[in-house]
């Protein structure tokens, strides 16, 4: 019988009692419903094939290759296989595969026009310690924002470029950012559960609009301060064989980077969309 239990007083949530590969509707109804309640659920004791995991994510939404072609299984380009070949040729670790996703606090895909609708995770090795990832509420974080703080971010968007930061050591051109960035509200509305978030990533918006560098740089800064509430945060301590599906649009998220560097921490990902492309 499949069991959901809360993991976090605000955020997180573990489903045990369910095999993913021959679950009926109303069964992923129930995981689909736990998943928009607690933003994060980890599906415990699974074991899957590629397959098997690709037609468990679709089930999801719509999946996206990754930007980094490099990245990607060479058979099957929706999934990224984490935490492989991290170790260079002359033996240095790559701290960009070591420590990728533990720059900061950050959601998904914002640098995309249609941003990733959820991100999932399948463990498939798992250090002796550390390598937790940690999550916290976009809903908690739009709440703790003071009255006129929000009322200054009313119809703000922030702007993103894929590859690139406001602190890059060199910028993009104004004229590559009108070609390529994208734009995001930072107070935004859930489009299923109706509810406000605080959209935002500073690891990777290059600035806010209709302000100057200065004001924007204050701007980020300060808003970076509301990622993390108290009560509104979950650790994830990964056991092989976790499915792992947080949602992009009302949580942010960020990976440990403190494993023992000789040991496997090794995961397949895949990006997801929804269903119908939007436009």
């Amino acid at each position: 019988m499949m069991e959901i239990r809360r993991l976090g007083e605000q955020i997180g949530a573990e489903i045990k009692g369910v095999d993913v590969r021959t679950m009926c509707e109303e069964t992923f109804a129930r995981i689909y419903q736990a998943w928009l309640d607690f933003n994060v659920i980890a599906v415990r004791d699974q074991n899957l094939s590629i397959e098997q995991f690709l037609a468990y994510s679709r089930r999801f939404g719509r999946l996206q290759p990754h930007y980094k072609k490099d990245a990607n299984h060479t058979e099957h380009l929706e999934i990224t296989v984490m935490g492989v070949d991290k170790f260079r040729p002359d033996g240095t670790l790559d701290l960009d595969i070591y420590a990728r996703g533990g720059v900061g606090f950050h959601t998904d895909g914002a640098y995309d026009a249609e941003p990733f609708k959820a991100t999932q995770l399948y463990a498939l090795a798992i250090p002796s310690r550390g390598g937790d990832t940690y999550f916290a509420s976009m809903y908690a974080a739009y709440d703790a924002l003071p009255d006129a703080l929000r009322r200054r971010l009313e119809g703000v968007r922030a702007t993103y470029l894929v590859r690139h930061h406001r602190n890059d050591p060199v910028p993009p051109t104004e004229e590559e950012l009108r070609a390529k960035s994208v734009s995001h509200p930072i107070l935004a509305r859930h489009p299923e559960t109706g509810r406000n978030v605080l959209y935002f990533d500073a690891t990777k918006v290059m600035r806010i609009e209709g302000t100057d560098k200065a004001e924007s740089d204050a701007l980020i800064d300060e808003l970076a301060g509301y990622v993390v509430q108290p009560g509104a945060q979950y650790t994830h301590k990964w056991v092989r064989g976790d499915v792992v599906i947080w949602d992009n649009r009302c949580s942010f998220h960020k990976a440990a980077a403190d494993y023992p560097p000789e040991e496997d921490r090794i995961h397949w990902r895949v990006s997801i969309k929804e269903t119908t492309q939007v436009h």
